[in-house]
């Protein structure tokens, strides 16, 4: 599947995708004053009857009582807009998903994070304006958005299916205080005879990364990894990261992982502060399944995080399998090539490998030595 995605991804880069749009979901940050009265803006602009087609649009439910958003205002100004105007909650995005041809949202990469989490299968294609702090994925600027609206629905928008993953927790079926069980036995071994020693609890598909670390307990974690039916090695660490390449400049750099074009069809695995100094950050193949465990004999529980969001708890004998998702992210690209542009991004945000330029040497040369000093003799 993993493979699959990434071939068709690969297709999409290179061609402009003409959508028939009708429908249109937004979203911003419900609680910034500014973010609210600029999405009134576009609203208002997607509604007017001077659109070629008459939009659907979808706005957060907590907007439709909100003042500064003016919902009866925005309805009282042209009777065409009535039934036009609508609203969303996580659980239309959850059923629906198929009900939005477009996405557009407000503000900066965390919001397209929330995007990516409301729509946990498929997702429509994401156009962000760049309305937040740093602005790795969010492409396009908030002042030229009726230019750019205009361009892509009538012109067509180039996509690029970022890779998410998909993370299942699985939760023990063995008494945790039984000291003679082993995660390593149970995964390679029982398990792999499909005597399933564990259930599943719960799945998210994220974009960014997921996080197991130690919590709240004063102590470091223990976290064993498994790549496939084969165990990798135990980390003692504050925990462990498993990035996407478009999670590799959230907390993977942070920890001190590697730097990752979006199009690689990698699994970024990284340790928090590991015990070793011979830790070194993991690139691993999207094809693999890992698994992310804590062993029955650890002192702690640990915890998990997907995107930021969800912390749960890992109690001995748990773990969290992580795979390539089915359903990619479609975060809409500007013209030209994503290779330049993922370049200028990391060199704007973070002034990548900015330093002053090394001065040049000025040659010393010693004939002209020597005639000046004859000149002077003169």
């Amino acid at each position: 599947m993993a493979v699959g995605v990434r071939e068709l991804s690969k297709k999409l880069g290179s061609i402009r995708l003409k959508l028939k749009v009708k429908t249109i979901f937004l979203l911003t940050k419900a609680h910034d004053s500014d973010l609210i009265g600029l999405t009134r803006n576009i609203t208002e602009w997607l509604l007017s009857k001077e659109r070629d087609t008459y939009y659907t649009v979808y706005v957060e439910n907590t907007l439709e009582q909100n003042r500064m958003f003016d919902a009866p205002g925005l309805l009282s100004k042209d009777p065409s807009h009535e039934g036009r105007l609508n609203y969303w909650d996580n659980e239309l995005c959850k059923k629906q998903p198929h009900l939005f041809d477009f996405a557009v949202t407000l503000g900066g990469d965390g919001t397209l994070l929330y995007a990516s989490w409301l729509f946990q299968r498929i997702v429509p294609p994401v156009l962000s304006f760049a309305l937040g702090s740093l602005g790795f994925l969010t492409k396009f600027d908030y002042a030229d958005y009726q230019d750019t609206l205009t361009t892509a629905f009538k012109d067509g928008i180039t996509v690029s299916l970022r890779l998410r993953f998909e993370a299942t927790i699985m939760r023990t079926q063995t008494a945790r205080d039984d000291k003679k069980h082993n995660l390593v036995e149970e995964l390679i071994g029982v398990e792999a005879e499909n005597n399933l020693t564990h259930k599943p609890d719960g799945s998210y598909t994220i974009l960014n990364d997921i996080v197991v670390d130690r919590g709240p307990n004063p102590t470091m974690s223990s976290t064993e990894l498994f790549m496939d039916e084969k165990f990798m090695t135990t980390v003692q660490a504050d925990g462990v990261c498993v990035a996407t390449p478009t999670g590799s400049t959230a907390y993977n750099l942070a920890a001190g992982g590697s730097l990752c074009h979006p199009e690689n069809p990698v699994i970024l695995v990284t340790a928090i502060c590991a015990h070793t100094l011979s830790f070194r950050p993991v690139v691993l193949p999207d094809t693999v399944v890992l698994r992310a465990g804590v062993p029955y004999g650890a002192r702690t529980s640990s915890w998990a995080s997907f995107d930021g969001r969800e912390r749960v708890e890992l109690h001995p004998g748990d773990y969290v399998t992580i795979s390539a998702s089915r359903y990619p992210f479609a975060n809409v690209m500007p013209q030209g090539s994503s290779s330049e542009d993922w370049i200028r991004s990391i060199s704007r945000t973070l002034n990548w490998n900015s330093r002053q330029r090394q001065k040049s040497f000025k040659e010393w040369e010693e004939q002209n030595l020597d005639k000046k000093a004859g000149g002077l003799k003169e």
